[in-house]
């Protein structure tokens, strides 16, 4: 079991940091809407880079901090159920979750967004418009990143239920930020 746990630390640890660091691009997202905002409605000028940057921002945010998500319980759950239920009957809804909801999503999200992914890096998808930003097929990767990190978090929560199960855990989730 202690191998479990490292597993579930190490996993916890990746989707926390990258949580993290997706959350500076919230920031950053609403700089940028404001000085597109700002420089169409002062200045008349429309710069489709910049206005896409921020749409581009904004899915990073969602599909790169899904992982995050999972690890803090902001996922949607019954939690007039689910808070009433001692740790173990907990793990085993935790459990029961990951394994057959949480991961076939994963999988087929990966599964049928592969092609679509492949061919946006083998065309090398561009711009959607003159002055775009270019590398969308960057962009499209994400979501075989977002697949990747609620795959690993999953995992790391069908570890920690496990490990509630066993007894060698008091929670079977993460509590508060990171975990802690």
């Amino acid at each position: 079991m202690k191998i479990v746990g490292q597993m579930v630390g190490a996993l916890d640890g990746l989707n926390e940091r990258v949580g993290r660091a997706v959350a500076w691009l919230v920031l950053l997202m609403a700089l940028n809407v404001f000085i597109v905002f700002f420089l169409r409605h002062v200045f008349a000028v429309e710069l489709a880079w910049l206005r896409e940057s921020y749409a581009w921002m904004h899915g990073i945010i969602f599909m790169a901090g899904a992982g995050y998500t999972v690890l803090n319980n902001g996922f949607l759950r019954v939690d007039i159920i689910y808070r009433k239920k001692d740790a173990r009957q907990r793990a085993v809804a935790d459990l029961t979750g990951a394994l057959a909801f949480l991961a076939p999503f994963a999988i087929t999200v990966a599964w049928l967004s592969w092609p679509y992914v492949a061919e946006a890096w083998t065309r090398l998808d561009g711009a959607g418009e003159i002055g775009g930003l270019p590398g969308v097929f960057l962009l499209k990767s994400v979501i075989l990143v977002f697949c990747l990190l609620i795959g690993l978090q999953g995992a790391a929560l069908v570890g920690r239920s496990i490990m509630v199960l066993r007894d060698q855990q008091d929670e079977p989730v993460a509590e508060g930020p990171g975990g802690k």
